[in-house]
């Protein structure tokens, strides 16, 4: 007796847990689509797993209904599918016109044509334990496609190595929540709900550790481009025409206006200059204050 009531505690604790990540996995989207409201785009986001998560719903629903013995199933696919309906209705209005054919085309096909034939099928060809069982595996044959879903994104983040269109905590949650109903399916020693989060666990962590990889990849870069070295400053050299003699002084040139006309100033540190014919062992030492003016004649020449 005691065992009884142990396994049936341990069942309504996994089935409590698994309710309340699951409402928190199907509000992880959330940012996304508040992001997409403000932006009026839906950018590079996909529809088919909004468009999966939906019918995913649809079909747990169905079975936790006919099944009788999984009240907990009922109560979060029933959100699920309330709160994926207004993801994808938000999807259709701001998605471009391509894509919005697109999650139409899904929506029609999959959505409603095909949940339709499958209640229809299973409820007058089938009675019994026997549909319960058809239900169940048709249920976890689509939670493996659900949790596939996102592989989509996952080619295009290593495409991209951008982690952009790919949300952590979604993730997160996703794995989370799959532990959960994992050990919610067991305790009720049903396989059908088991044994899809398996590979809901698999996929999940799979998808953490490329976020991780890709955002640490992205942080380097941006500290590499942050610390790189600046590049040094062009100097201008001016060749001033003397007597027979080219003086090449590497100088900053500041321009600026004094009644009207152009001139050049300069306050420079003392250089060392070269003259032809001079000798090499006594260089001058140009002043480190001097004007060159437009009244000289120049020659000005920027290398």
């Amino acid at each position: 007796m005691a065992i009884m009531f142990n396994q049936h505690l341990m069942t309504e604790a996994f089935g409590i847990l698994g309710n309340f990540i699951s409402f928190l996995v199907f509000l992880a989207p959330v940012p996304t689509f508040y992001r997409i409201f403000k932006r009026k785009t839906t950018e590079s986001f996909q529809c088919l797993p909004y468009l999966a998560a939906l019918f995913s719903s649809m079909l747990w629903l169905y079975y936790a209904m006919v099944n009788g013995n999984a009240f907990l199933l009922i109560t979060i696919n029933s959100f699920g599918c309330v709160i994926e309906t207004i993801y994808i209705v938000m999807f259709i209005v701001y998605a471009p016109i391509e894509n919005r054919k697109l999650a139409l085309k899904i929506l029609f096909s999959m959505n409603i044509g095909a949940f339709t034939l499958i209640l229809v099928l299973t409820h007058f060809l089938l009675k019994g334990n026997q549909q319960v069982i058809v239900i169940g595996w048709i249920c976890v044959g689509f939670s493996v496609f659900v949790f596939a879903a996102p592989l989509s994104i996952v080619a295009h983040v290593i495409r991209t190595k951008s982690v952009e269109f790919m949300p952590f905590n979604l993730s997160f949650f996703l794995t989370m929540s799959a532990i959960m109903w994992f050990g919610y399916g067991i305790s009720l020693k049903d396989i059908c709900i088991a044994l899809p989060n398996v590979i809901g666990f698999v996929l999940g962590l799979v998808q953490m550790i490329l976020y991780i990889f890709y955002k640490n990849m992205r942080t380097i870069k941006n500290v590499a481009v942050e610390t790189a070295l600046p590049e040094l400053p062009i100097k201008n050299i001016v060749i001033i025409q003397t007597i027979g003699d080219n003086v090449l002084i590497p100088v900053e040139i500041q321009r600026y206006m004094k009644n009207n006309n152009e001139e050049i100033k300069e306050d420079a540190a003392a250089e060392v200059v070269e003259l032809q014919g001079v000798d090499r062992h006594e260089p001058k030492i140009q002043e480190k204050s001097f004007e060159i003016s437009n009244d000289i004649h120049q020659d000005e020449s920027p290398v």
